[in-house]
């Protein structure tokens, strides 16, 4: 049973003020917490499951579907009972690197611009960043943009408590 027994349950959290949530007791926090948690897994599972069903049903109907369009990848329709089912194979295209850059210098070479055809981001990893020597840092800052993520909180128990 969760901690204390009057802990709202993840449906009754769903219902109340945010502000009367963050009165709680942090047990009762903590413990919303961990119901949240088993509740994702859960349903990461049940995702994963139910759309290897899909797969398993409609994967090579789809693919079928594909060939007589003459496509591998893309969106297919296809009839099931009252239903229609989109069947989506996305393309995904990965360039190599040294490839591209090789041939942006052929490209260079010949008098004609890489950027036509190239597009081309330059970064720096903040491990590499950190690396430069401070003068090297200060030069680098006019173009460094640093933001922050989404603040994530986790209660865990000390261990004096369990």
């Amino acid at each position: 049973m969760t901690y204390p027994e009057n802990t709202p349950s993840v449906d009754d959290m769903l219902n109340m003020p945010t502000g009367e949530l963050a009165k709680m007791p942090v047990e009762s926090l903590a413990a919303l917490q961990a119901a949240l948690d088993h509740a994702s897994k859960q349903l990461k599972a049940a995702t994963v499951r139910f759309n290897t069903a899909l797969d398993a049903r409609y994967a090579n109907r789809a693919a079928e579907a594909r060939r007589a369009c003459g496509k591998d990848t893309g969106t297919v329709r296809l009839a099931d009972g009252n239903y229609t089912v989109v069947a989506d194979l996305p393309k995904r295209v990965d360039w190599d690197q040294a490839k591209l850059a090789q041939m942006a210098r052929n490209i260079a070479d010949s008098k004609q611009d890489p950027s036509q055809f190239i597009d081309t981001k330059l970064t720096v990893s903040e491990r590499k960043y950190g690396a430069l020597p401070e003068a090297w840092r200060e030069g680098f800052e006019p173009a460094r943009t640093v933001k922050t993520g989404t603040l994530k909180i986790t209660l865990e128990p000390n261990e004096a408590a369990q």
